[in-house]
């Protein structure tokens, strides 16, 4: 149990150190866990081991034992940006390309009713990195985003149905910095705890379907001089009303598994309330419903599995035709930010994934991910026509191109 214990501890400290990760629905990632990547995100009602905790906290109360998992993902993101102003200039690939993001996770049967969990997880991030650029227009623009969750989980089962509940412990990293015609914005990392909870519930319809539902809390975090608008990232660019509080948004999961034979199918849908929460909500970031859906088959000693997952690019575009009407010099500036800075805009993923027992306790499990290339284009003619001085009236517009890879392996073990 020491030797547990020590692995746990280096895998939080690993977490907390880790790179920023592009995630997908937002910046929240997909699924963690390997079976839950490869069968799409889904989770709220389908039993996948200790990796559960994170998804639907109830869900551990189907454990039947001692369960240690431990694993990471390779992140490989791909973005491109044209840059602010008008005519078409030559796309810029961000340098910020991979990343790896720890999982750890363990889960124990205390009783007949009652379990135990804990999961230490990168759960959300986003970045990029222009700093070799040759495109003045993108400001040298470098971001990184990072967030890592502690998630001690309880959970209380009678023989068809279960609860739980997980107080979250977060850790998050934020740094802006970027060029303009003044110099250098930023001031460096800054970082914040913050508190929330998860609590989820499932419920045995028959013994082949299984339905299921969670809620997880928002978690405000303020990152010291990072955003705000008097000497934050928001001030290089006169976007005003803009706070160093960044706000990981609310979720609302339902989900359901069917089983039949050595075939499982399992469907979640989720919400993300982005326009509810600090600082998203300033750069006008709409709620996202993501939709997932997975099927594994159940060998002897080993299973395979498919998932699609799919959410609207979270990011709305606003109009920004002319500087000089009300709001719209700051809806540009806005529509720069999160085109460039913050392109969270990836909407369709498929994965696949499969483990093998290697003996009777231990599993070796993988799962891929893919996300197509995605085009966004925002209009950014008042801003274009503010860095001139008014000299060019015209409109301009600025591109930013994103697709991803994702591999994950992991190491479980039973006892």
């Amino acid at each position: 149990m020491k030797t547990i214990n020590q692995t746990l501890l280096a895998g939080a400290i690993a977490a907390v150190l880790a790179a920023p990760a592009f995630a997908t629905n937002g910046t929240n990632m997909t699924g963690v866990g390997a079976q839950s990547v490869a069968m799409g995100g889904t989770g709220v009602a389908a039993y996948y081991g200790s990796e559960n905790v994170i998804v639907n906290p109830a869900m551990i109360g189907k454990g039947t034992g001692t369960e240690f998992v431990f694993g990471g993902t390779l992140f490989k993101p791909n973005v491109k940006n044209n840059g602010l102003g008008p005519g078409n200039n030559a796309y810029e690939t961000s340098d910020g390309d991979t990343y790896m993001i720890p999982a750890i996770s363990l889960s124990s049967r205390i009783n007949n009713n009652w379990s135990f969990g804990l999961g230490m997880y990168g759960t959300s991030g986003m970045g990029v990195d222009y700093g070799s650029s040759s495109n003045p227009n993108l400001f040298r623009a470098m971001t990184s985003l990072q967030i890592m969750r502690i998630v001690p989980t309880v959970s209380y089962n009678t023989a068809n149905a279960g609860i739980g509940f997980s107080p979250i412990i977060q850790y998050g990293a934020l740094d802006i910095n970027y060029q303009n015609m003044s110099g250098t914005v930023g001031s460096g990392m800054a970082s914040d705890l913050g508190m929330g909870y998860s609590v989820g519930g499932y419920y045995d319809v028959t013994k082949q379907f299984t339905i299921g539902a969670t809620y997880t809390s928002a978690i405000d975090m303020k990152y010291k001089n990072q955003m705000n608008s008097t000497t934050g990232a928001a001030s290089g660019f006169r976007v005003t009303g803009i706070s160093d509080n960044l706000e990981q948004p609310a979720e609302i999961k339902v989900g359901a598994a069917y089983t039949m034979g050595n075939i499982m199918l399992t469907g979640d849908f989720k919400q993300i309330r982005w326009s509810e929460a600090k600082g998203y909500k300033d750069f006008s970031w709409e709620d996202q419903n993501v939709i997932a859906l997975g099927l594994k088959y159940s060998g002897k000693g080993y299973w395979l599995g498919v998932g699609y997952n799919k959410a609207d690019n979270p990011i709305k575009s606003l109009a920004a035709a002319n500087m000089m009407a009300p709001g719209q010099y700051q809806n540009g500036a806005v529509n720069m930010f999160n085109n460039v800075f913050f392109p969270a805009i990836t909407e369709q993923h498929f994965s696949f994934g499969g483990g093998y027992d290697i003996t009777k306790s231990v599993t070796i499990e993988g799962s891929v991910m893919y996300a197509p290339e995605v085009t966004n284009t925002v209009d950014t003619s008042s801003v274009s026509q503010a860095f001139s001085g008014g000299m060019y009236t015209g409109s301009s517009s600025n591109t930013t191109k994103h697709s991803q890879m994702a591999y994950t392996i992991q190491a479980k073990y039973k006892f």
